[in-house]
């Protein structure tokens, strides 16, 4: 019988149902390091939430562990990467606070327009300043959701409920899903003009990191309200603070920081400002979610081997394996070139496989897809809940296999479509039967291995552009390691990948992009 250990405080109801489904249980909350790595031996499953660190010791020590489950959506505190290289599934539950933490964003707005805060020490101190406190309605406001996933389309259809106008960007929202959440699908920069309170709902990621800086804020509305109950380091603090100072920003309530626990902040000192210690999914009903939705899906997993919810395993048998490898690169090379070319709304993906890659189990190799195609953009995507992501924002994916096809053996195609721009596709073949290739961009056959930096340039086929482009790349100090070209036909559009040794820096891709024959440049990394 799989034995499970629970090593941090969770709902009563996630010990029942694993009783109630025939395993073993132990609770043992507050071990140290040395307890944990003296007990994790005998278990074949570890329930955690943030406490108990999981760390390559303790994944090592576990000879029996199968499966990590973190009863949340935040995994910092195990070593993903150990538990892959031990053959540890690691789960969480993404969606099991979503309610929780939308209806924490909604009380945020309430409190900054009425200035409750504020308000409430006041009247506490023996002062009546009615007129002081003159706050503002949120009714026929407009409020701008930042990211319109799970937890940003509920606070969108509750904002809704209080009769706020609401326009949403998110680059992944597609027409049909922010007609289904009848908001109003809009860049950033109208976002940031139109809105009255603006609230953020998109995971920390190199491309959202200060998204709100201070040139933002800047060209926001003036008399903005901003809320922020996802990530820190989503807005810039310091011009937070400095925007509310000029007036530019009327008030702001935030949730989360860029350095946790937030023991000191310019924010700290504004009246304007309304803070909580990370309360966005401290709810019972949201600890209760998360604990029996963990539960269920150790359970599972242990049981029937279904995988829901993991970081870093695909649905893939020990048969399957060896033959899937190869084309698990390939699609995942694909998958994230496409991705990190795609700049608008996603609102379809069609896979095909053909010849050899058609005879396959191909679910797996999807879910890779998807993965790779969304990671760009979305942090918290995996492997499995990449398909329920791509649903819950309205992206149709279809997949086609073609057992015959001339010129390949086996070949797969990816093939994007967006809200402002005609369907897009990139193909790839595996040379030797292991080697992922490039092999067609747009339409233009090209031969393209993929490198950790990758240069990827649209152009005008003209005489002298890759004489110009190398010299911009040469006068910089930039090496290229490898050098492949396409072009649809003679004086039409060309590509040129492009494999350098190190990383581009800004101002030289900006010289690149400034080359007369050039339609776009992207620095791409695999």
């Amino acid at each position: 019988m799989p034995n499970v250990l629970i090593a941090d405080e969770l709902s009563p109801a996630a010990l029942r149902i694993f009783q109630e489904r025939g395993l073993a249980c132990d609770v043992r909350t507050g071990l140290d390091r040395a307890a944990l790595l003296a007990a994790i031996a005998d278990y074949d499953a570890l329930a955690v939430r943030s406490a108990t660190k999981v760390t390559a010791d303790v994944i090592a020590a576990g000879r029996r562990l199968k499966v990590v489950g973190r009863a949340g959506i935040g995994v910092d505190n195990i070593d993903v990467d150990a538990a892959t290289q031990h053959g540890v599934v690691v789960m969480n539950t993404p969606f099991g606070n979503s309610v929780t933490t939308a209806e924490h964003a909604i009380a945020m707005m309430l409190a900054l327009a009425r200035q409750l805060p504020a308000a409430d020490r006041s009247t506490r101190a023996g002062k009546w300043e009615k007129s002081r406190f003159m706050g503002v309605e949120l009714y026929g406001k407009t409020l701008g959701v930042i990211g319109c996933g799970n937890i940003g389309a509920i606070v969108a259809d509750r904002a809704q409920g209080l009769k706020m106008r609401v326009v949403a960007y998110d680059p992944f929202l597609s027409d049909a899903r922010a007609a289904d959440l009848n908001v109003e699908k809009v860049d950033l920069p109208e976002l940031l003009a139109r809105a009255d309170f603006i609230t953020l709902h998109t995971p920390l990621t190199e491309q959202t990191r200060n998204l709100l800086d201070a040139e933002a804020l800047a060209r926001a509305k003036r008399g903005v309200r901003v809320i922020n109950c996802a990530r820190g380091g989503l807005v810039d603090e310091a011009a937070l603070a400095d925007a509310i100072r000029s007036g530019q920003v009327a008030g702001a309530a935030l949730d989360v920081f860029a350095t946790e626990p937030a023991r000191n902040s310019p924010l700290f000192e504004l009246d304007e400002v309304i803070v909580t210690p990370h309360l966005g999914a401290s709810t019972g009903e949201a600890q209760e979610n998360v604990a029996v939705q963990i539960a269920e899906q150790i359970s599972d997993y242990l049981l029937n081997g279904a995988v829901v919810n993991a970081l870093n395993m695909p649905s893939v048998t020990a048969e399957e394996a060896p033959r899937l490898r190869p084309y698990m690169k390939l699609v995942e090379q694909l998958g994230s070139f496409a991705g990190q070319l795609t700049e608008s709304s996603l609102n379809a993906v069609t896979i095909t496989y053909a010849g050899h890659a058609a005879t396959l189990n191909t679910r797996p190799l999807t879910q890779i897809v998807l993965r790779s195609l969304l990671a760009p953009k979305l942090s918290s995507v995996n492997t499995v809940n990449a398909p329920a992501i791509a649903k819950a924002r309205g992206i149709e994916v279809t997949t086609v296999e073609h057992e015959h096809i001339d010129g390949y053996q086996t070949l797969v195609q990816v093939e994007v479509g967006t809200d402002e721009a005609p369907p897009r596709a990139v193909a790839g073949t595996l040379f030797q039967g292991h080697e992922p290739r490039l092999v067609n961009v747009r339409g233009i056959a090209i031969e393209a291995r993929l490198g950790e930096h990758m240069l990827y340039v649209r152009n005008c086929d003209k005489p002298g552009f890759i004489g110009a482009l190398g010299r911009a790349l040469g006068d910089a100090g930039i090496n290229i390691a490898t050098f492949h070209l396409g072009r649809e036909r003679p004086g039409g559009d060309a590509i040129a990948l492009v494999e350098i040794d190190q990383p581009i820096p800004d101002e030289v891709l900006a010289q690149v992009r400034a080359l007369p024959q050039v339609i776009r440049a992207q620095v791409l990394r695999f």
